[in-house]
């Protein structure tokens, strides 16, 4: 299912992408995808953040750690 969104534009501009032949309808579409993909990663990438400062860094070499453990317990 789709949904209809209006934009209003200068009637110059429009009449510009229609000389050019810009598919419009379709860049815009592309345009806000794009934009929906950056906002969804930028989000991820701030609640990351936030997730690491509420844990802190994590002290030593913690692979170092687990290799040794396992080897030890061989």
């Amino acid at each position: 299912m789709s949904a209809i969104i209006t934009v209003r534009i200068p009637k110059e501009l429009k009449r510009k992408l229609d000389e050019l032949g810009i598919d419009y309808s379709k860049e815009i579409r592309k345009f806000l995808e794009d934009l929906v993909h950056r906002e969804m990663i930028h989000r991820a990438v701030s609640r990351a953040l936030e997730i690491q400062k509420k844990t802190g860094r994590v002290r030593g070499n913690l692979a170092a750690e687990f290799i040794r453990e396992d080897r030890d317990e061989r």
